[in-house]
């Protein structure tokens, strides 16, 4: 009796846990062709050719002037990157990473004597941050509830255009 109980109970489980939300969405719209930042608006778009997508609202980097130069600074890059990698297990609900730096962004800094940096991803927001305004170290961060459109709807290799 105690064997059924205990399969009727994992049964249970499985069927409740089945039943919560997922943070990984699915998309069928048409491609995302390139990902467009503004710093300056705190604006991303994303778009299909010439036509947007969907926009979002953000954060950035605790100094959001400029281009980011060397790890630290606290900016957030400027200039035409791709999204290269994707990480499900975020610290930060979920992550997907812009290829900074580039050859030309490290050496730059080596050729100041410093280290380029690197780990720039679009990302969620956890709570304790969510009311804090340019909090990160040089990522782009969105909601959980953005950062799960975004990451369905943008495929590694996409082109990532970041303004002043």
């Amino acid at each position: 009796m105690n064997a059924i109980r205990l399969v009727l109970l994992m049964v249970g489980l499985t069927l409740l846990a089945s039943c919560a939300p997922s943070k990984f969405r699915t998309y069928n719209g048409p491609p995302v062709t390139s990902v467009q930042v503004w710093k300056t608006d705190r604006v991303m778009a994303l778009m299909s050719g010439t036509r947007v997508l969907k926009t979002y609202d953000f954060e950035m980097g605790f100094a959001p002037q400029g281009h980011k130069y060397f790890e630290g600074d606290g900016r957030t890059p400027e200039g035409v990157y791709y999204i290269d990698r994707r990480n499900p297990n975020s610290d930060y609900h979920l992550s997907i990473g812009i290829s900074y730096p580039d050859e030309e962004d490290i050496a730059r800094a080596l050729e100041a004597g410093l280290e380029p940096g690197g780990d720039i991803f679009i990302h969620g927001t956890p709570k304790l941050f969510a009311d804090r305004t340019d909090w990160t170290a040089g990522c782009i961060a969105v909601s959980n509830d953005a950062v799960e459109e975004i990451y369905a709807m943008v495929q590694d290799g996409t082109p990532i255009v970041i303004y002043p």
